[in-house]
This record gives structure tokens, C-alpha cells and sequence, in this order.
């Protein structure tokens, strides 16, 4: 191969770099799942992607998501998927986990522990159920896959209205990250291939991640405008009223309701508003 001929074949990591911005549209409509999104969070081998990749395209899933993996592209990546290698170019690369789920109305965070504020579980059984259900219903969902090296952080998990745990061995509880995603996704398919769960009916769209971010920072900030909430000093408020919001799944309508009524009170002067009562955990 000449030199003009080595320069003009870019590298397999080239080539997922320079892919056209509509190739993840285009994979999510092909597949069996394309309101499901794998969100993969500050991945640190390229391998782990690729091989994530290679699971999902097993189990017809097509959208995958990646907030700051370390190293992307790589030709390990592309190497790890086997045939995924479409799955790995045209993945989506984030710089926040906020801008990787803003428009899903779902949110499941894989989790290989118990936390010290307990949050709505599902088995990944019922999880696919979940999935699919909401889904088939028109919403957008995400499940979230933490670093290999310690997951999830808790703050991420409190982005989820639901967390997912694998069950494994007590002697050892290790997965790799591909492994996790291969179970979850076949728990999808095979829930997909059985008789279809009910849709859930409800009048109105649920509110997406980023409506109930805007709406959890408006009420934080007033919660201090009322003296009700010192941020030097939170002790665990916006963990337990963010856990509260994600367990009851608003819709958009109660979420302008509620930013309405917020509204209202911070053009209260301090004068007009009665002090609320000491939180007590």
C-alpha cells in the first residue's frame, strides 16, 4: 500500500469518530426495542463497550449511549463487538448523564447494592415488564450501567424512578459489564416474545428527566428562599423529595401545576410567608 493509500484508509476508531449524526436514529428504528436506550457511564476500557454492543444487538437493542467513556473511539471497541461494530459507531457520546436521559420518561439504574435510603426496586424481570410496557405506551426509557470499577454513584441512582439488581452468587457478587447488560437485555427479549402486558393508561404524557430536574431545582431553591431548607446543612431533604417525585411518575400537567405554585411563592415577600415546621427525618 502506498503512502497517499495508507493515509486515505482511516482506522476502524476513525471511522466511528466520523459517522454521520444519524446512524443511532437510524439503528434505534430497525430494532425490536427503539424507545430503549443503554446508557452506558464513564466506561474506562474500550473493550467493555464493544462487548456491550455485541450483547444488545444479540438481544435487538440498538441505541447506546455513552456519558465520557474514557477512551472512544478505539479500535478495541470495534474489535470486542464481533459484528456489533454498526452499534459501536453509531453510539451517541455525552459529556452528562443529565444530557444522556433528558428526554426519557424512564429512568432504571442498575445497582449491585443496598442503599441507605431504600428506593422503588424491581427485579429484572419486572424490569423488562416495566420497560416494555411503557415503551409499547410511547415513552422513552433509559437503563443505566454504572463504571466496572464501583457502579452508579448515588446521586445518579436518584435520577431513577427505579433501580434494577441482578442476582448473584453472596461468596461473588462481581459482573462484568457486558454480562449485565447481555441479562438485562435478554430478561427484554424474552418478555417481548411472551404475551404483551397492558399499557398504562393515563390522560396526559409523563414528564421526562429534565422537567423533573428544572422542577426539583426550583423547589430546592425555594424550600431556602423559605428558610425551610439550609443547602450548608441538608442533612438528606432532596434525596427523600426527589425519591418522593420519582415514585410518583408525574405527568407534565402536575409538573407546571407545581411550578406554578412555586412561582407564586417566591414572588411572596419573606414577610407574607409563614416559617414551615423543623423537617424531622
Amino acid at each position: 500500500m502506498s503512502a497517499a493509500d495508507d493515509k486515505a484508509a482511516p482506522s476502524p476508531a476513525e471511522g466511528a469518530q466520523s459517522r454521520p449524526a444519524g446512524g443511532a436514529a437510524k439503528q434505534a428504528a430497525a430494532s425490536a426495542f427503539p424507545n430503549v436506550r443503554i446508557v452506558l457511564v464513564e466506561t474506562t476500557h474500550p473493550g467493555n463497550i464493544g462487548a456491550a454492543a455485541r450483547a444488545m444487538k444479540n438481544m435487538d437493542l440498538a441505541q447506546l449511549t455513552l456519558v465520557s467513556p474514557r477512551r472512544f473511539p478505539d479500535d478495541q471497541a470495534l474489535r470486542r463487538a464481533a459484528g456489533a461494530e454498526d452499534l459501536v459507531q453509531a453510539a451517541k457520546v455525552v459529556g452528562s448523564l443529565d444530557e444522556a436521559i433528558h428526554d426519557c420518561q424512564l429512568v432504571i439504574g442498575t445497582s449491585a447494592r443496598d442503599r441507605r435510603l431504600p428506593w422503588p426496586s424491581l427485579t429484572p424481570e419486572a424490569c423488562a415488564q416495566r420497560l416494555l410496557a411503557e415503551t409499547r405506551a410511547g415513552a422513552k426509557a433509559a437503563l443505566l450501567f454504572g463504571r466496572e470499577s464501583h457502579g452508579l454513584s448515588n446521586e445518579e441512582l436518584q435520577k431513577c424512578q427505579y433501580h434494577v439488581t441482578i442476582p448473584t452468587s453472596q461468596r461473588y457478587a462481581s459482573l462484568n459489564l457486558a454480562m449485565a447488560v447481555q441479562l438485562l437485555a435478554y430478561e427484554l427479549l424474552k418478555a417481548q416474545q411472551a404475551a404483551p402486558p397492558p399499557a398504562p393508561a393515563w390522560d396526559l404524557p409523563l414528564a421526562d428527566a429534565a422537567q423533573v430536574e428544572h422542577l426539583l431545582g426550583h423547589l430546592e431553591e425555594t424550600l431556602v428562599q423559605l428558610d425551610f431548607h439550609d443547602k450548608d446543612n441538608p442533612r438528606r431533604l432532596m434525596p427523600r423529595l426527589r425519591r418522593m417525585f420519582q415514585r410518583i411518575r408525574l405527568d407534565q400537567m402536575e409538573v407546571n401545576i407545581l411550578r406554578g405554585f412555586l412561582a407564586a411563592v417566591n414572588r411572596l415577600t419573606p414577610k407574607k410567608v409563614e416559617k414551615g415546621v423543623d423537617f424531622l427525618e
